[in-house]
C-alpha cells in the first residue's frame, strides 16, 4: 500500500503525476493479467481434464517449453523463440512465484508508474524484463532449463524506484521477529535485496542455472540506469513517502 498524501507534488522540477481513483492502471492490468494466465494454465491445478499427477506434470512441462524460455533454443532464430522473453513475463512457477512478484509489483509499481507515465511505464517493463531474461539466456547459452516469471520485470521496477523516490519509507514483516513491522527507507531494502540477488549469483553452485538471481540482478540495474539516464537528478523525490510491504520477494 502507499500512502499518496506524502507523494503528491515533491518533485524538485516537474509534480508527480496523479493517478484516478481508480489506482494505476497499468499496474492493475499487469497483475491481473500475470494472475489470470496461473488461474488458466496447467499450474493451478483447477484444470479437471488433467484427472491424474502424470497427465497434470506432462501438461505443466509442455506448457513451460511452449511460454518460458529456454536459452539454448533462444539463439536458433526463429520467431517463436525470439517472443518466449515476452510471454515468459505472465508465466509464474507456483502460487508462491505469484504472489511474491505481485506483491512487489503492486507495491513499487505504482508509484513509478505515476512518475513515468502509462505508456512509458509499459514499455519500460516490459523492455527491461525482456532484456533481463535474454540476458539470463546469454548467460546460460546451452541450458535446457526453462526460464519463467516477471522477476526481471519488476527487479527493473524497484531498480527504477531506488533512484526516482530515494527518500521513501518501506514496513516490512519479518517472521523471525514475530512478523513484527519495522520501517526502513526504501533505499536500504532495496540494495539489501540487490546485494542479497548478487550473492546467489555467485553462490549458485555449478549444478545449473537454477532460480534466475541473473535476471534480476540485470533487471534491477537495468531500471536503475533507465531513470537516471531519463530523469536526471533534478526529477528525483526529495520528500519522503510512506510504502508498505511484505516479506515476499520476486
Amino acid at each position: 500500500m502507499i500512502d499518496r498524501r506524502a507523494t503528491g507534488g515533491r518533485l524538485t522540477s516537474k509534480p508527480l503525476r496523479t493517478v484516478a481513483s481508480g489506482g494505476p492502471p497499468v499496474t492493475y492490468v499487469l497483475i491481473a493479467a500475470c494472475c489470470l494466465v496461473f488461474l488458466i494454465s496447467p499450474l493451478s491445478g483447477f484444470n479437471p481434464s488433467h484427472s491424474t499427477a502424470d497427465a497434470l506434470l506432462a501438461a505443466q512441462a509442455g506448457y513451460f517449453e511452449r511460454w518460458g524460455v529456454i536459452p539454448s533454443e533462444l539463439w536458433d532464430g526463429s520467431a517463436r523463440a525470439l517472443l518466449t522473453p515476452l510471454t515468459a513475463l505472465f508465466v509464474h512457477g507456483s502460487w508462491l512465484h505469484l504472489l511474491g512478484n505481485m506483491l512487489f509489483l503492486y507495491v513499487f509499481g505504482a508509484m513509478t508508474e505515476e512518475r513515468m507515465g502509462h505508456a512509458e511505464f509499459t514499455f519500460f517493463y516490459l523492455g527491461c524484463g525482456y532484456l533481463a531474461l535474454v540476458a539470463y539466456a546469454a548467460a546460460h547459452a546451452t541450458s535446457d532449463q526453462t526460464l519463467v516469471g516477471a522477476s526481471g520485470a519488476i527487479s527493473a521496477v524497484l531498480g527504477a524506484f531506488l533512484y526516482l523516490f530515494p527518500r521513501s519509507r518501506v514496513t516490512s514483516l519479518f517472521p523471525f521477529l514475530f512478523f513484527l513491522p519495522l520501517r526502513f527507507p526504501a533505499w536500504i531494502v532495496l540494495i539489501f535485496w540487490f546485494v542479497l540477488q548478487w550473492l546467489a549469483v555467485h553462490g549458485a553452485g555449478s549444478g545449473g542455472p537454477g532460480v534466475a538471481y541473473l535476471a534480476h540482478v540485470v533487471g534491477f540495474a537495468l531500471g536503475f540506469l533507465y531513470a537516471w539516464g531519463r530523469y536526471g537528478r533534478t526529477d528525483r523525490v526529495k520528500t519522503p513517502a510512506t510504502v508498505t510491504e511484505g516479506e515476499s520477494q520476486p
